[in-house]
């Protein structure tokens, strides 16, 4: 019989929030065997060192064996001959995110890399998981498949183990079927969704996505859906793990923002877990896997997850453009921009982007972010070259026809000249200009092209000193100071207190008024605490600088500027021009 390595998760001290996992192994014939903990889980690009929540390991043969840990997630026991090796241990599991691992009296649930132990060498090997619920009426739902011994789950190898959660216990389960497959919606946590309006805008939200790639490429999926007070998702090859508050799903904007997570975290079963580069084509769970394509892999992902709902008619193009506007002013407001090219976030995503600190806006750009709208421009660059006839929309299906349906990873080196070749064209200067410079996004020509303008909120009374506070505590506390403003050139510091501006005592809700009581160019001093010792600054308040920016359609726009409109957003811009000769 083929070796296959066997887990045994119980959850007995649910209320210490304590899984025991008990592993099963046979005899290596050097009388060793070296186990490891992944310190990250794929989806998730930060070392979380799981191990630090591993204890009461222990190892036993015929008898106790001898073992040691060796490095913070490696431990090698001798096997002193023949006969199976248990290795018995405790997660510590009360971190409710999609990304670990949680267990209370309400349910147990687990990512893979967070939970199990694995044998270097032997990842290839089938793993088994026996589940042994809290109580009886506890169910499990996972995307592994369900073998002829009861609560017993097989992964074809420790890749498909730790990427298939586990969610145990009461939770509501929906079973659906969209385009012939089956699919399961695993609902733990009591929420304000009208699951009358979710479930018909899911299915076309799949169906919509499938139709982008000809096609659904598994048997089944499971969306689990955790509704607490966070915020956050993960996918997997066969499944998502959604987490959302749960008291915002009522309004439409919040409402829609859930399916934004729902859209994205699905579409990664295209984009990622099976159109991937050859950069995380194999993961080495001991250390970074570095890649420069995050920009691709997560830009380009969030980007469709706001044009799959446009697509599904969900929401108009009204709704898409107030969207994209949020993002634009996230962007513009974001000093880092100028200083972190978009590939070079992608690269320093292990050190950087889940490791916010005070100076993080003016040092940093989020792949996320910037890759969206690099996207977008690169979507309506293709168009724009090709007069309509290709788009973004070409490159996913000719990576997936060439790479993700032959389930083959594309060189990364190539990605850029895969582009081009459905571009039809060099875009070397696009490449340069927004992927390796901190070149501002040019976003008046693209979306002049469109019919469409970006308009800037600019409040004149509203003097600049650039700075963002925090209430915390009852105290005005500077959040961060932005690169090269007058707060920074007169002294100020993040965790700085605010007292007062000129004469006037200032507090987190009063700030804005502050300022605009005093005007551009006034010259003032401020007042704060810095470690309990009182100072004072001279500044001087600038010019008042955007806030925000609004996407608009262009009552000038020609006919061809309105159809490439429609060609990009669909019938609902008419909505926005008004212009019923372009149905």
């Amino acid at each position: 019989m083929p070796l296959t390595i066997r887990y045994q998760v119980s959850m007995d001290d649910a209320h210490a929030h304590l899984f025991a996992v008990e592993m099963l192994l046979e005899p290596d014939s050097t009388g060793r065997i070296t186990l490891q903990m992944p310190v990250w889980t794929p989806g998730s690009y930060l070392v979380r060192e799981y191990s630090r929540h591993l204890q009461d390991f222990e190892a036993t043969g015929e008898g106790p064996l001898h073992w040691q840990k060796v490095a913070k997630q490696t431990w090698e026991v001798e096997t002193a001959g023949g006969g199976p090796v248990r290795i018995r241990y405790r997660i510590y599991a009360n971190e409710l995110t999609v990304r670990t691992s949680h267990l209370d009296s309400t349910h147990g649930y687990f990512n893979g890399a967070s939970l199990f132990l694995y044998v270097p060498g032997l990842e290839s090997v089938p793993h088994e998981v026996t589940i042994v619920p809290l109580r009886p009426d506890w169910r499990v739902t996972t995307p592994l498949a369900l073998t002829e011994t009861p609560y017993t789950y097989r992964a074809a190898n420790y890749d498909e183990l730790i990427d298939s959660p586990f969610e145990i216990g009461t939770h509501q389960v929906i079973p659906f079927t969209v385009l012939g497959k089956s699919h399961t919606l695993a609902i733990w946590g009591k929420s304000n969704l009208d699951y009358n309006r979710y479930l018909p805008d899911l299915e076309n939200i799949i169906a919509t996505e499938a139709k982008l790639f000809g096609g659904l490429p598994y048997d089944h999926y499971v969306f689990f859906c955790h509704f607490a007070d966070s915020y956050g998702g993960l996918e997997h090859h066969n499944s998502t793990t959604l987490l959302y508050p749960r008291f915002e799903l009522k309004a439409d904007e919040k409402y829609f923002k859930f399916l934004n997570l729902t859209a994205h975290e699905f579409f990664h079963l295209w984009n990622v877990k099976r159109i991937r580069p050859d950069t995380l084509d194999r993961f080495d769970y001991t250390q970074e896997n570095y890649t420069r394509s995050l920009w691709f892999m997560e830009g380009v992902t969030s980007y469709y997850d706001e044009i799959f709902p446009l697509r599904a008619e969900i929401y108009d193009a009204a709704h898409y453009l107030k969207l994209l506007a949020g993002h634009i002013t996230r962007l513009q407001t974001t000093p880092g921009r100028l200083v972190q090219p978009l590939e070079e976030s992608s690269f320093d995503t292990w050190i950087k982007l889940y490791r916010p600190n005070e100076n993080s806006v003016n040092s940093q750009v989020s792949y996320y972010l910037k890759g969206q709208l690099v996207s977008c421009l690169l979507d309506l660059e293709i168009r724009l070259l090709s007069e309509g006839e290709r788009s973004l929309d070409d490159v996913l299906r000719k990576l997936w026809n060439d790479y993700g349906s032959q389930g083959i990873s594309f060189p990364e080196s190539d990605l850029l000249a895969i582009i081009e070749s459905v571009a039809g064209t060099s875009l070397a200067d696009f490449f340069d200009r927004y992927l390796r410079s901190t070149d501002e996004l040019d976003f008046d020509h693209y979306l002049a092209s469109f019919g469409l303008k970006l308009v800037a909120q600019i409040d004149s009374e509203a003097p600049y000193l650039g700075i963002r506070t925090q209430e915390k505590e009852g105290r005005t506390i500077i959040q961060n100071v932005e690169l090269g403003s007058p707060a920074q050139q007169a002294g100020l510091s993040s965790g700085d207190e605010l007292l007062a501006i000129g004469i006037w005592k200032v507090t987190h809700g009063n700030f804005k008024d502050r300022l605009a009581d005093l005007g551009v160019g006034a010259v003032v001093p401020v007042t704060f605490f810095r470690r309990e010792e009182l100072m004072s600054a001279t500044v001087k308040l600038a010019s008042s600088v955007p806030t925000g920016f609004t996407v608009e359609a262009r009552d000038d726009a020609t006919p061809v500027e309105r159809e490439r409109l429609r060609s990009w957003l669909g019938e609902s811009v008419v909505s926005l021009t008004g212009d019923k000769s372009n149905r």
